[in-house]
């Protein structure tokens, strides 16, 4: 079976824990980044020392490919802006991988957009709200919506969205956008693009600003009423499931994230240096690491009330939220409805 907007299969995630195989590595160019998103799970983005250089990288992401990923996931930072974005493209693709990228829009005018094309990138452009002005303070800029719209101009002008163009737009829910959600979910099914909301992880800068939070209840309303659109208007249906709208979170099962210094973590979310590519060989990082080993045991590792949840076969929660609130990972997610201690 074809989890629901994952690529993933059931049994191909089952076989890639078996054998302690990746199917897809998540990797940051640089930390830099011109917005200050009130949200961003990195605090401070001016510079950043001490970074990997571009051989480096090129050498853990042939050392993932070893260990059977298939794809690479572009974070940031903002990778449109990494002077030597296009040399990377054309390394990983070339070396079969496919590319997924995060991007704020900045960076993609219409040399880069045609080369994301030619390489079939998958690319998430990050939009929070159709307002102008809420979008603007969200990614703590002036002007940031007009750089996204011109973003996604050139992007549809290069093909996307198409069955090979893959186009998704990244929101993250919070209270300045929480109205209007419904709306911009139907919006972008309407241009055949693909959403992708996710429940706001309350680390870094998320901390400081909390009048972006959003309560458990009003995530339980949202992701129903989100479902219920989707099947009503648009023939998907899927059981609204926390952390991800439509979606399950299982990336601790088959990927890992190497920020931009070369440190391996389990994710944006659990913030635990396993070690760095600099010292250790990425296959052994993993292999040895007890945080990584926990996750992916999670049915009999997992604590409190997502280990009696009726879903915990199936579903960890937020690991991330877990951490960032408990300082431990595998207690339950204190942000999904599920959790009556929340």
């Amino acid at each position: 079976m074809q989890l629901y907007n994952l690529e993933f299969t059931e049994q191909e995630i089952k076989d890639a824990v078996a054998e302690d195989r990746l199917l897809s590595m998540e990797i940051e160019f640089s930390r830099i980044c011109n917005f200050r998103c009130s949200y961003c799970y990195v605090p401070e983005k001016k510079e950043c020392k001490g970074e990997l250089s571009r051989d480096e990288m090129k050498d853990v992401i042939l050392q993932a490919k070893e260990l059977g990923a298939g794809k690479i996931i572009i974070l940031g930072g903002e990778p449109s802006i990494y002077p030597h974005l296009p040399e990377m493209l054309k390394f990983i693709t070339g070396h079969g991988f496919e590319i997924e990228m995060f991007t704020n829009g900045t960076g993609v005018d219409q040399e880069l957009a045609r080369l994301l094309a030619e390489l079939n990138v998958r690319v998430v452009l990050k939009l929070n709200s159709r307002n102008p002005e809420i979008q603007d303070k969200l990614a703590g800029r002036t002007g940031a919506y007009d750089i996204i719209q011109k973003a996604f101009g050139h992007l549809k002008d290069a093909g996307y969205p198409a069955e090979d163009k893959f186009l998704a737009l990244s929101t993250i829910i919070c209270q300045s956008n929480f109205d209007e959600l419904p709306e911009l979910w139907q919006w972008v099914r309407d241009q055949q693009i693909e959403p992708y909301f996710e429940v706001l992880t309350p680390q870094a800068n998320a901390l400081e600003n909390l009048w972006l939070q959003v309560d458990s209840a009003q995530l339980k309303d949202l992701f129903a009423e989100l479902s219920r659109i989707d099947k009503e208007k648009y023939g998907r249906q899927w059981e609204p499931q926390p952390p991800l709208v439509g979606n399950k979170c299982m990336r601790h099962q088959v990927s890992c994230l190497v920020t931009a210094t070369g440190e391996v973590m389990p994710c944006v979310g659990v913030t635990i240096a396993l070690d760095n590519v600099r010292n250790e060989k990425l296959g052994n990082i993993l292999k040895n690491s007890q945080v990584v080993n926990d996750l992916k045991n999670f049915r009999e590792m997992i604590k409190g009330e997502c280990r009696d949840c009726e879903k915990a076969h199936e579903c960890y929660g937020c690991r991330g939220a877990a951490y960032q609130l408990t300082g431990d990972y595998l207690a339950s997610d204190p942000t999904c409805w599920r959790n009556q201690k929340s």
